[in-house]
């Protein structure tokens, strides 16, 4: 699972050799990739369409959304574009919900040494909670290495328990929520079906206890609730980059390195009465001839 572009098509056909079955989901439009790894053919991958969230937006998260949730396949590996960690990471805090073992793939690894940017992959591990390992799909490099921990981690079935990244309001919010569906939601998506009932995602009995849960922190934040829960992911992703993430220092470009002199507050104007000077004389006295 991953956003459109970071790679899982690369990923997939470097696994299988892109001879798998494609087709499409069941009453949806939308393609459907499956196939046996190469090394090992008890081993199948499922490639699901890019997407940017689990919230059903589009035939792409729904289906997405429907095949985590309801299949419960053995383990995730969640691919992330690392030249946009920032905006990749908010698809994996929802991946990280869903209750099941994942793995975590940092692809593009040479794009961002090249840039000279550097992750912390310890640092990121421990605040996501998941094995997170650096590969680059297109060269094939830590690719075996990321598949054998999302085999080992579907081997002991131990569901990510999902990061808390909401306010200590909508935390305490979630638990209660927990609380008043724990007879109807699985263990396993305790946190998945409190987040999306408060989001006012799913329904479920005791309808009016939720709704003054969810007000009450409605009202506190006067924002709705899915945008409570939005703008906390974001915050949180953002100390995550802040702890993990170290950024080169910026490189200016050869037109910003130009600028620089050209736009200069005292080179300005004397470069540009000699530029004028000199497109006078050519005008002028030479080729204007």
């Amino acid at each position: 699972a991953g956003n459109p572009n970071c790679g899982k098509t690369t990923l997939f056909n470097e696994l299988t050799g892109s001879n798998g079955y494609v087709g499409n989901w069941p009453g949806v439009t939308v393609e459907k990739k499956q196939a046996t790894w190469r090394v090992d053919k008890n081993v199948t991958f499922v490639d699901l369409p890019g997407i940017y969230s689990l919230s059903p937006y589009s035939p792409e998260e729904t289906v997405s959304r429907d095949y985590i949730v309801n299949e419960r396949p053995d383990a995730i590996i969640n691919l992330l574009d690392v030249t946009n960690l920032e905006r990749n990471l908010y698809l994996t805090t929802q991946v990280l919900e869903a209750g099941r073992p994942v793995v975590v793939g940092l692809n593009m690894i040479d794009l961002l040494k090249e840039r000279g940017d550097v992750i912390d992959t310890k640092v990121l591990s421990e605040k996501l909670g998941v094995p997170v390992i650096e590969v680059s799909a297109l060269h094939n490099t830590n690719v075996t290495e990321l598949v054998k921990a999302a085999i080992e981690a579907g081997k002991k079935d131990v569901p990510a328990q999902g990061p808390k990244c909401f306010s200590p309001e909508v935390e305490t919010a979630l638990t209660k929520i927990a609380g008043l569906i724990a007879d109807v939601a699985p263990a396993a998506l305790s946190r998945w079906y409190s987040i999306k009932v408060f989001e006012r995602d799913a329904s479920a009995d005791k309808s009016a206890q939720l709704e003054e849960i969810i007000s009450a922190v409605e009202k506190s934040r006067d924002d709705d609730a899915e945008s409570i829960i939005t703008s906390d992911r974001y915050e949180w992703i953002a100390t995550v980059m802040a702890a993990a993430v170290k950024k080169a220092p910026k490189k200016l470009t050869r037109s910003e390195k130009i600028d620089r002199i050209v736009t200069n507050r005292i080179l300005g104007l004397p470069i540009f009465i000699a530029v004028m000077t000199l497109v006078y004389f050519l005008a002028i006295s030479t080729v204007g001839t």
